[in-house]
């Protein structure tokens, strides 16, 4: 079983990981970084400002309120229009990006995607504030709060240990 999340939430859960909130290293400041979602620098302002709109959503997911002020995802999603794409073979539809080669529209393509799977719910973003990093919470109860146990989980019990 993989630690990525399932289908076109993986673009996703891959952007809002651009940014390490404890060091503050952006892969996106690099080419293979911005080659790797397709972006030109030029359009940087743009993906981090859809980048920190899904992070907010993956911390509502998570039960957490957002970081910081950001566009809601809603408003950032109506520039991206889908089409119906049906397979002429098996009749089979999806809803597809109007235009593949933009991230915003692959991002809208994923998650309508998750919305259809029923697994949008379940891309969340870490408790810790200094983390904040994506996960796909595969947990049968769907309560996961961590991105990983042994890092942000250990972190977080210990704070609460010393607190006592």
């Amino acid at each position: 079983m993989s630690d990525r999340a399932p289908g076109g939430l993986a673009l996703v859960e891959a952007l809002v990981n651009t940014l390490d909130l404890e060091s503050g290293a952006d892969r996106l400041d690099t080419p293979e970084g911005r080659a790797e979602f397709g972006v030109a620098e030029r359009d940087l302002a743009e993906v981090r400002e859809l980048r920190e709109s899904l992070r907010a959503v993956c911390l509502a997911h998570a039960g957490h309120a957002p970081h910081r002020e950001v566009t809601p995802l809603g408003r950032l999603l109506t520039r991206a229009p889908l089409l119906v794409a049906v397979d002429e073979h098996d009749g089979s539809a999806v809803l597809a990006p109007a235009d593949r080669g933009a991230l915003l529209s692959r991002v809208a393509a994923a998650v309508a995607e998750a919305l259809t799977a029923g697994t949008w719910l379940r891309l969340k973003a870490c408790e810790l504030p200094e983390c904040h990093w994506a996960y796909y919470d595969r947990s049968p109860a769907g309560r996961r709060r961590w991105c990983s146990m042994s890092v942000c989980g250990a972190r977080a019990k210990m704070r609460r240990y010393r607190a006592k």
